[in-house]
């Protein structure tokens, strides 16, 4: 038997052990089978992750895409060591194979406008990764909408399903349409002509839809009538829906619900409740509003809201017939927050300006990625914040992230800390699929449950030697594991 192996043998010599059934060295056939050989074989040769090469390739296939390439570098800085444990995932090249969307899906949207002259946008579809479950993932419809953003968006779906412990892949899509100014006709059109492409990519067993920024009751509904019609079906094709029409109870509230429970067990690891608390939100959506109206419930007090105009400071708090003011806000479809500080007084309009002056214990992104920046968080650092959780989507620059940590602040991502609306998704999908109806308690019963399993599964694989909790890592390791033992499981497809 050889005492040694070659420093770095190529990988058809890993066919020919388990061809031979001789394992080089001093490997060992035990009741693993193949796959332990493979960890042998591996670990025997230093096959590791090398990120600044992995980005550095993915950079080249995919210049520009900013966004993208910014949300793949901070998983697998998070992920590295669990993935040099296990090199069974290396074997199986589930990094490059994780990393690239399963398809991406392209197309022109054509409408008319009310004055009859025909428009054209660009709408998406990013398939990502299915492996446990049909595609999921919500429609953007905003201006900014790129490849890169939504890359980046389809990717943190995959791991923020998967935490949620429902069956659901990743996916993302929109549309460079803008909504705002739009009459409820040309919204309308819009959306049928975007659904006459898309409706031929998804199935309520194949990808399944929901709203994001832009798409909320209004345009689900148009959607989903124009997928009725075409497919003949009526089957929960899309969530968010209506609930006289599938649609489950607390959905629009769901993200901001579960951001706020999240935020409570943070808390927890600390002794201390969000009861006395002073909050700043950025945003006014629905998920602002959920969060605001979840917070004040709890014995919090929101004291911001913002938009693209600026932001709105309510040293009173932001709580009752305040907080049923942002839905009138966002109904009105001018995206501007100002007139709020004319309805109620003692409030404070600073224009173009973001929330993050404010002297607050909690600060909340509530709004669109990126959107509290390095300088932005030693303010709210010098002004004592002590936890910051992430209700958008990579809400915060990753210089943002680095000052949290270097000072200590509880700090945890959008894909842990606003999977309540996608999880409620999944209760939306599975009410649809047993046709019955649960009651608010019951599904805000089960989304409290939910974020808190999420929870517990960040401290156990985010817990630092200190005691502390990296909730970054947490996420991203417990995420990951699932969906790459999945992709394991099923061999190279």
């Amino acid at each position: 038997m050889r005492t040694h192996s070659p420093p770095h043998p190529p990988r058809g010599a890993l066919s020919n052990v388990i061809k031979d059934k001789s394992p080089p060295g001093d490997l060992v056939v035990n009741k693993n089978g193949i796959r332990e050989i493979v960890n042998q074989v591996l670990t025997q040769n230093n096959f590791t992750m090398n990120v600044d090469k992995i980005m550095n390739n993915l950079e080249k296939k995919h210049p520009g895409e900013v966004e993208y390439l910014q949300a793949v570098r901070e998983v697998l800085e998070s992920i590295e060591e669990t993935y040099n444990e296990n090199p069974q995932f290396e074997s199986a090249n589930i990094i490059e194979r994780i990393v690239e969307p399963d398809r991406v899906v392209a197309f022109k949207v054509p409408w008319i406008d009310d004055e009859g002259n025909v428009k054209v946008n660009l709408g998406y579809r990013i398939q990502f990764n299915n492996a446990i479950g049909p595609y999921k993932g919500g429609l953007r419809f905003h201006p900014s909408v790129n490849l890169s953003i939504l890359k980046f968006l389809g990717f943190e779906q995959i791991f923020k399903n998967a935490l949620t412990t429902l069956p659901m892949g990743g996916a993302k899509g929109g549309s460079d349409f803008d909504p705002k100014g739009k009459s409820n006709t040309e919204v309308m059109r819009f959306c049928q002509s975007f659904m006459l492409e898309l409706w031929k990519y998804i199935g309520p067993e194949t990808d399944v839809p929901a709203g994001d920024i832009g798409v909320g009751g209004r345009e689900i509904g148009y959607l989903y009538g124009m997928y009725k019609r075409l497919k003949g079906d009526h089957t929960g094709v899309l969530t968010g829906k209506g609930s006289n029409w599938g649609g489950s109870l607390i959905r629009p509230e769901a993200t901001g619900f579960g951001g706020i429970y999240f935020a409570q067990e943070m808390l927890k690891t600390k002794h201390e409740t969000l009861a006395g608390k002073t909050i700043s939100i950025s945003g006014f959506g629905n998920v602002a509003w959920g969060a605001a109206l979840k917070a004040s419930e709890l014995g919090a007090k929101v004291v911001t809201i913002s938009g693209p105009d600026g932001y709105v400071y309510d040293p009173e708090g932001i709580s009752g017939k305040k907080v049923e003011y942002m839905l009138e806000l966002r109904a009105s479809n001018q995206d501007i927050v100002k007139p709020y500080s004319y309805v109620f007084e003692g409030v404070e309009f600073h224009e173009g300006k973001r929330p993050w002056d404010v002297k607050v214990d909690i600060a909340l992104p509530c709004a669109t990625q990126n959107e509290l920046n390095g300088e932005e968080s030693k303010m709210l650092i010098n002004n004592g914040v002590k936890l910051v959780a992430e209700i958008s989507n990579m809400g915060c620059t990753p210089e943002a992230v680095e000052e949290f940590n270097k000072h200590n602040i509880l700090f945890a991502p959008g894909k842990a800390v606003n999977a309540g609306g996608v999880a409620t998704s999944g209760l939306e999908m599975t009410q649809n699929s047993m046709k019955l109806r649960w009651n608010s308690p019951e599904v805000d019963a089960r989304l409290h449950e939910i974020m808190t399993n999420i929870h517990s599964q960040c401290v156990k694989h985010g817990k630092r030697a200190d005691g502390s909790i990296d909730y970054v890592k947490g996420a991203n390791i417990a995420g990951f594991l699932k969906v790459a033992n999945s992709m394991l499981d099923m061999g190279v497809i």
